[in-house]
């Protein structure tokens, strides 16, 4: 039985074409990407060793072979923050006992002002599991008209996989949807994201389902929506973990200056006040 550790790793190392690491391609081969042998002979590690980890019979590697790996198979920073956080969830797979419950949904006040600060920027304050906490007018203005905001708890991920209005507001809907499902690996708890998996599974289907467990990190490139208005946005994301409740502040600046032009339209029309959602 495998662990999500060695999936990632037996992932990357057949997407990953050897020629890219300065590596013969050693001609045809059955099996894409690297040669285990490759990839331990370059983390330092033994054939069987490697094995062992991919195939889920060694599920502590140390620190110095996690990064051994990390080097050998070039991650990018994102790609070495999942590695790592796999590491982790692995060694302690066996111990887990998930009893499934929704997160908090408080924010603290210092949190509330900071967004008080930015605006009328968009600015937004979500957990993992793609819960809406808080947010600002500007976010509200973005997202007026597409049915976020609209239920009395928003939750992003729900929205995505269940309302038809998500595939037209996000115009790279399939990359979001990755995102959305790839963050429950990063949920506020185990138990939290077990949650909102078993309510989400039945009704969201295999859209939703074939993604769980992805061990591809989404790049996360430009956010282009397409407002109710007629109107298309390029965003760029600023995100930064808060310290405390396993929360993020979403900070959406625009990539262009066309998208500068509609957010400062948008920033004229009334759009209500700052919103914490409890």
């Amino acid at each position: 039985m495998g662990t999500p550790l060695g999936d990632f790793i037996r992932a990357k190392r057949d997407s990953t074409q050897p020629e890219t690491l300065g590596l013969p391609s050693h001609g045809r081969r059955r099996s894409p990407g690297l040669r285990r042998s490759d990839l331990a002979a370059r983390a330092g590690i033994s054939v069987e060793y490697l094995t062992r980890i991919e195939q889920g019979r060694d599920r502590n590697p140390s620190v110095p072979v996690v990064n051994a790996l990390a080097d050998a198979l070039s991650l990018d920073p994102a790609e070495r923050t999942h590695l790592r956080y796999l590491t982790k969830i692995t060694g302690g797979e066996c111990t887990v006992h998930v009893r499934p419950a929704p997160a908090r949904r408080d924010v603290r006040a210092s949190v509330l002002q900071t967004l008080r600060l930015l605006e009328p920027g968009i600015a937004v304050v979500t957990n993992r599991l793609g819960d809406v906490l808080a947010h600002t007018t500007g976010f509200a203005a973005v997202t007026s008209g597409t049915g976020l905001l609209d239920a009395e708890a928003p939750n992003l991920t729900r929205y995505v996989f269940t309302d038809p209005r998500a595939r037209a507001f996000f115009a790279d809907w399939a990359e979001v949807a990755d995102e959305q499902a790839f963050d429950l690996w990063l949920g506020p708890t185990v138990e939290n994201s077990e949650w909102l998996t078993a309510e989400l599974a039945p009704v969201a289907g295999p859209e939703f389902t074939s993604r769980l467990n992805s061990t591809v990190v989404p790049p996360r490139g430009v956010l282009r929506l397409n407002h109710p208005g007629g109107r298309s946005l390029r965003l760029h994301r600023e995100m930064m973990e808060l310290a405390e409740g396993a929360q993020q502040l979403v900070v959406f600046l625009p990539a262009d200056e066309e998208t500068a032009r509609v957010v400062a339209q948008l920033h004229r029309q009334p759009a209500g006040r700052l919103r914490a959602i409890s």
